[in-house]
């Protein structure tokens, strides 16, 4: 991408337009040619995602990277990833799956984890202090995935030792640690900086972003989203210490309970999806089933209200799994359901017609039929894939953040998709919307607190 964020790829005959950059042809053409041909460069799920948004106007972080020091010769990118919990054993799975990286090293100060790693992953070095990875120059990218409350002081020590970061969202669990975390990811101009706002990077919530911005559901009127799932969030320990670590999820003092730390994917899919900041959260919940001394509510509910008039109705709970967990994007000529990977559009009577709506897929839901919107497939392939079944070839939502970027360490440099900007106004969100649901109210959320 050129710095006016225009997609640079190469012609049909691999060579590249007059118009672009010398600098920029210069390195696509010296860091892997044998890798850059049109169609492997458009292929590429993140980049070839990322034409289509730029064609439809998504906006784009405006901080741009400087050239990379790294190059990619056909060697993985050696990468660590710090926290072995359970988010961080998800990260390391999709690392080893992603072969421009190498999992060099997993970093964890409890050594049950870093037992649990050399189990399944032994050919990954075992650090139980983060600063060993920062000082070894042989990793170029570290994946932060500790809890929430200890991003802060890995990923300003990442960034300051040189170091391309993936850091999970929440950024932080307080304003002031977010707007740290951001600005140096913003100030680190040679060095990527990726939040882990996960549904950007997803071809599926991609190819819905397009659709509706293409006005298939006429005029956004309202979402809704929920997160169901029977589980208590609480982790056993022999030891009490270590419980009170393990167990910070339950503690309102460092975490941002189930809004903050799982609703704000959902949150920002309808930020997103409307094109607009909230400005209010009205919240409400209470530990309706999990009476374990924990001061985190196991049920909550909110309505985050936006600029131009549309509300979003959300919903988590841990007390229940029924009816798991989905999008709803409500339009006034049809309405788009995403859950499991896949989507539906549900078209009112009076909606115009498309024209492609003809050759979709249509599926029965009780009293409703919807056109199957699949991400990347053919008629043929729509048209024969059963509604209930699960794609054995899919790719969970994190694997396409990583492959995002790792993309970005091969081609870039280019804005990421989720950048210190998103990451940081998509964590102001959670933690206004938790201040809401802990205290049962509305809570604003001022224009000026969104700036860096």
């Amino acid at each position: 991408m050129d710095r006016y964020g225009r997609l640079i790829a190469p012609n049909l005959d691999g060579t590249f337009p007059a118009s672009y950059p010398s600098n920029i042809i210069r390195r696509l053409t010296t860091v892997a040619p044998k890798h850059l041909s049109r169609r492997n460069f458009l292929k590429t799920g993140s980049l070839g995602t990322l034409a289509g948004v730029l064609a439809s106007g998504e906006r784009i972080p405006s901080a741009m990277a400087s050239a990379l020091e790294t190059d990619f010769n056909g060697n993985p990118f050696p990468c660590a990833v710090i926290g072995f919990g359970e988010w961080g054993r998800e990260i390391a799975a999709a690392v080893e799956d992603i072969e421009e990286l190498k999992l060099a090293a997993i970093c964890d100060n409890f050594p049950l984890m870093l037992r649990r790693a050399q189990r399944a992953h032994p050919q990954a070095a075992r650090i139980a202090d983060y600063r060993e990875v920062l000082d070894n120059p042989d990793i170029v990218a570290v994946f932060v995935a500790t809890a929430t409350h200890e991003h802060k002081d890995i990923v300003l020590d990442a960034l300051q030792a040189g170091k391309h970061v993936y850091c999970e969202a929440p950024l932080a669990h307080t304003i002031d640690d977010a707007r740290a975390i951001a600005q140096a990811g913003l100030a680190a101009s040679n060095q990527i900086f990726q939040a882990g706002v996960l549904y950007r990077t997803e071809p599926q919530y991609r190819s819905v972003f397009g659709f509706v911005r293409s006005g298939a559901i006429g005029r956004p009127a309202m979402t809704r989203s929920q997160w169901h799932q029977k589980t208590s969030w609480r982790r056993s320990s022999s030891s009490a210490e270590r419980a009170r670590a393990l167990n910070w999820r339950l503690d309102r003092d460092l975490s941002l309970g189930l809004i903050g730390e799982v609703g704000i994917q959902q949150i920002d899919v309808s930020s997103w999806v409307l094109g607009q900041k909230p400005k209010a959260v009205s919240g409400f919940g209470g530990i309706m089933h999990w009476n374990d001394g924990r001061t985190v509510k196991d049920t909550v509910q909110a309505m985050i209200e936006y600029p131009g008039g549309e509300n979003m109705m959300f919903d988590a709970t841990l007390v229940s799994g029924f009816d798991a967990a989905y999008d709803l994007l409500f339009g006034d000529d049809a309405t788009i359901i995403l859950r499991d990977g896949k989507a539906w559009m549900f078209k009112e009577v009076d909606a115009p017609m498309l024209g492609w709506e003809v050759y979709a897929r249509k599926d029965r839901f009780y009293k409703e039929t919807g056109i199957a919107l699949l991400a990347n497939a053919t008629k043929l392939e729509a048209l024969g894939q059963d509604p209930a079944a699960d794609d054995p070839n899919a790719k969970p939502p994190i694997w396409h953040a990583l492959k995002a970027f790792a993309d970005n360490l091969i081609y870039g440099p280019f804005p990421a998709i989720a950048g210190p900007e998103l990451g940081y106004e998509s964590t102001v969100v959670a933690i206004k919307a938790n201040e809401a649901v802990q205290q049962g109210k509305r809570v604003e959320i001022p224009d000026d607190l969104y700036q860096l």
